[in-house]
């Protein structure tokens, strides 16, 4: 099994990689510079693929935002705290919150939905979000690439004790979840309070 994932990744890498940089990305990323590392692909196309996945995929929730409404206000029901925070961050921060919406754990779709709902210019939202989704691009694929060796004996050494792994990365991805979590209740609440 692993070794007909490696030679679909081999294969329809680039496709791969395209298809996971519009739905979010970071994981893709990081293997498309590993694999660049070794050889299986080469860091410009990556970059280029990568980039223009990225940009889609939040030029599509961008959309989202601005032509269904109906789909928002449901979204909004379940993840209400959210937009409200996406909305703050806005307000606060303005353009430069479309560059970094990218590093936002679990805001990545949020965002750009958020900024369509508003009045917020489609052509500069494109613009920045363009040379948002290379910078990102750029900055992962590289890194992963330059360490690739170091990430490759991580790899190994998880394959080889899983039983450390698998819990370890259970409370990492259960840590970052909570911090974020948190964050999403307390920012609005903390809002609602000084207005008060």
């Amino acid at each position: 099994m692993e070794e007909l994932f490696i030679g679909w990744l081999q294969e329809y890498g680039y496709i791969i990689l395209f298809i996971w940089s519009i739905a979010e990305g970071e994981l893709g990323l990081i293997m498309a510079g590993i694999m660049c590392h070794t050889g299986d692909m080469d860091i410009p196309w990556a970059v280029l693929v990568a980039g223009l996945g990225g940009f889609v995929g939040d030029q599509i929730y961008f959309y989202i935002g601005r032509y269904n409404k109906t789909f928002i206000y449901k979204k909004l029901k379940t993840q209400r705290r959210k937009f409200v925070l996406a909305h703050l961050l806005l307000q606060r921060y303005g353009w430069p919150i479309i560059f970094i919406q990218r590093y936002l754990y679990g805001m990545r779709t949020v965002i750009p939905m958020s900024i369509g709902v508003t009045r917020y210019s489609a052509k500069t939202f494109a613009f920045i979000n363009l040379m948002s989704a290379f910078i990102w691009a750029t900055i992962t694929i590289l890194l992963a690439y330059y360490f690739g060796e170091i990430l490759l004996e991580i790899v190994h050494y998880a394959k080889e004790h899983y039983y450390i792994a698998v819990p370890f990365a259970i409370i990492l991805g259960g840590g970052i979840y909570y911090y974020f979590h948190r964050a999403t209740q307390k920012t609005p609440k903390n809002k609602q309070g000084e207005k008060e």
